[in-house]
């Protein structure tokens, strides 16, 4: 069961890294201080996600030293190729869109019927994260 000091403290610590970005976001910081603010915080909250993974992966560790486990190494590769399949496949559609999407718009605005050309190249940059998505559900099932 999680304290209340192990429930709160990833709420705080990730407000005390967004604080600071409030200047930022209002336009009292320059756009050069903005970039190097915006690096440090990033790279300050994954940290913190990594120490707070780890503490938690160790008492889960901990927990189970009695405990029969029955997940096995290879069950647990799966899920996390599972994951990655679904997330990097969402990260390379949304990438994809924001590509297309912004030349759809150009190519309706230029001439009405080119809006369904168009709609079907967004529509492909979409069917990735789809492909990835089956992918991921696939895996999940040869695992159980």
């Amino acid at each position: 069961m999680l304290t209340m000091f192990e429930m709160l403290l990833p709420l705080i610590l990730i407000v005390l890294i967004t604080l600071p970005l409030i200047p930022v976001f209002k336009g009292k910081k320059s756009i050069s201080t903005a970039k190097r603010r915006m690096l440090t915080h990033v790279c300050c909250f994954f940290a913190i996600l990594l120490v707070s993974v780890f503490f938690t992966a160790t008492k889960a560790h901990a927990a189970m030293e009695g405990a029969e486990t029955t997940v096995s190494l290879g069950a647990g590769l799966g899920y996390i190729a599972a994951a990655l399949a679904t997330g990097l496949s969402a990260l390379g559609a949304g990438i994809a869109v924001a590509a297309a999407a912004p030349a759809a718009i150009g190519a309706f605005s230029e001439n009405e019927k080119n809006f369904g050309k168009s709609m079907i190249f967004v529509a492909m940059g979409e069917g990735v994260a789809i492909y990835g998505l089956l992918i991921s559900i696939i895996i999940v099932l040869m695992k159980l």
